[in-house]
């Protein structure tokens, strides 16, 4: 019989082995919180924390927590190269050690790692899975109208331009296969922010692999500074108005597959 007061885990060995990728820059109050919070709600799961060589020593904390961690590692890198670069650096590191689900996870606690074992109980049907604020059931909390406003105008903008059926293109909450991550041409982006998000969906698309939407509630910061801005606001509807023109003319060749080392 089962203690009723034992919490038991969903386990998820059928996808493999998993890991949570958590980019940090300047994240000291966060680190800490986030990563107890990933081995409580998937204790199976792996975390890899991508550091930018934050100034405020986020990068010596994680290495603390990894000493007491064995499945904790740290990828130390040289300095502040956006998002989408931490991300990239963070899934091939992850492919190259032997790992079949690769996770985005923010560090600040706006992705709920409560909220992850929806995602990747939706990955055993699915190649790619989003955690989307803008389908039924999902939310997004303490935001201003302004900024809830944005994220939804560039979502719907994004998905009118480049013709995906994705509510939620922008969300940086998601579950990779191996493979999927290995079909979309890694080594073809340069995009970061916002807009390297936009662009890693639409190649999932565009290669043909299932992306399936599940809801999350987003919760925004408690602790620390946001890491946008307008600049990424303008590169994002830049790139996305390009991306679809050019895409309209022919001008965009389907995704380069990588291969695996």
């Amino acid at each position: 019989m089962t203690d009723s007061t034992t919490e038991v885990h969903p386990t998820f060995g059928d996808l493999g082995k998993i890991l949570v990728i958590i980019p940090t820059y300047n994240e000291i109050e966060n680190i800490g919180r986030i990563t107890s919070r990933v081995r409580a709600a998937v204790p199976e799961a792996h975390i890899l924390v991508a550091d930018d060589n934050s100034p405020d020593g986020t990068g010596r904390a994680a290495d603390e927590l990894a000493g007491s961690d064995p499945n904790l590692q740290v990828l130390h890198r040289k300095g502040k190269e956006g998002l989408g670069a931490a991300y990239l650096a963070g899934f091939r590191w992850g492919i190259d050690n032997g790992y079949d689900v690769l996770v985005e996870m923010d560090a600040d606690g706006s992705h709920q790692p409560e909220q992850l074992p929806r995602l990747l109980t939706a990955l055993r049907g699915a190649d790619l899975v989003l955690g989307s604020r803008w389908v039924t059931g999902g939310e997004v909390v303490n935001w201003p109208k302004s900024r809830e406003f944005l994220s939804r105008g560039g979502s719907l903008y994004s998905r009118l331009m480049l013709r995906v059926p994705i509510r939620d293109v922008t969300g940086g909450y998601r579950a990779f296969r191996k493979q999927t991550l290995l079909g979309l041409g890694m080594s073809e982006v340069a995009s970061q922010g916002y807009c390297f998000q936009v662009d890693l969906a639409w190649r999932a698309v565009r290669a043909g692999f299932k992306v399936t939407e599940v809801p999350i509630t987003f919760v925004e910061r408690e602790f620390g500074a946001s890491k946008m801005s307008n600049k990424i606001v303008v590169e994002a509807l830049g790139r996305v108005t390009s991306w679809g023109v050019n895409s309209r003319l022919g001008r965009i060749p389907a995704p380069t597959p990588d291969r695996e080392a």
